[in-house]
């Protein structure tokens, strides 16, 4: 069963639009997976850690059947083969790769929350959302999205 899934892209080392666009090629190329939506991006300012470079964000949608855990590993794998090196919570990165939803499915686990943790507090990604999708927001707080 496929399952539209929204993805946050980030950078705010080196070329960035470069870094999301290797990103997104790579998500291109998932197994079971469709880009079906991107967002334009944009830039904003990092959150949580302050004194580093802005962000360019993107946010994309996609259709998959990939579970959940075994996405949010590929992601993980597309961060590393990108050379993201985890030194500093909130720090600056060439890449990061959020699950921000996936379709009504509501996770809390050590290594998956879903929707993610901090969507809510993240208005530019709920904007990017709705770019793609103007209802989205709407169905799954209503308990339609899926």
């Amino acid at each position: 069963m496929e399952e539209d899934v929204f993805i946050s892209l980030g950078s705010n080392l080196g070329d960035r639009e470069e870094n999301l666009r290797r990103a997104s090629e790579a998500l291109r190329l998932l197994p079971e997976t469709q880009v079906t939506g991107r967002s334009l991006a944009r830039m904003t300012a990092p959150v949580g850690l302050t004194g580093q470079p802005d962000f360019l964000n993107q946010v994309q949608r996609l259709s998959t059947s990939l579970h959940p855990v075994e996405l949010l590993k590929k992601l993980l794998q597309i961060e590393s083969d990108l050379g993201r090196v985890r030194t500093e919570h909130w720090g600056p990165r060439i890449i990061d790769l959020d699950l921000l939803f996936y379709g009504r499915v509501e996770r809390d686990s050590e290594f998956l929350m879903l929707p993610h943790r901090e969507i809510w507090n993240r208005p530019f990604f709920l904007e990017m959302i709705s770019e793609i999708d103007g209802s989205f927001l709407q169905r799954w707080k209503s308990g339609g999205a899926g």
